[in-house]
């Protein structure tokens, strides 16, 4: 059964940076490709970024591009969002996620995802 854990949340000010990382477990992480999903207070839950299995490819969500990286390291079945410039909008619980093993595209369709970790707290104050 995979399991994924997020860690690196915290509290911090606007303008500066956090960095998310996605322990996982019980499946080959190269063979699915991964992403970051975050739900506001009172808000649905909303696609971030995502990489394909390999890695070579990403995508972002136009609120965060240019701010946000993605990365994964396939040795040791982690992944990562380094972000930077951060500002009050990006307070939010914040999710990885896994498609199911072969579907290594990248998607921005929460329902294309079949593991979800507990999600991480990330607070921005302004």
């Amino acid at each position: 059964q995979v399991q994924l854990v997020e860690s690196g949340g915290g509290l911090v000010q606007a303008g500066g940076s956090l960095r998310l990382s996605c322990a996982t477990s019980g499946r080959y992480f190269s063979a699915s490709a991964m992403g970051w999903f975050r739900q506001a207070p009172g808000k649905g839950r909303e696609f971030v970024s995502a990489i394909s299995g390999s890695g070579g490819s990403t995508a972002y969500a136009e609120s965060v591009k240019g701010r946000f990286t993605i990365s994964r390291d396939n040795a040791k079945n982690t992944l990562y969002l380094q972000m930077n410039s951060l500002k009050a909008e990006d307070t939010a619980v914040y999710y990885c996620a896994a498609r199911p093993v072969g579907r290594t595209f990248v998607s921005t369709t929460i329902a294309e995802y079949d593991a979800w970790g507990q999600g991480t707290q990330v607070t921005v104050s302004s």
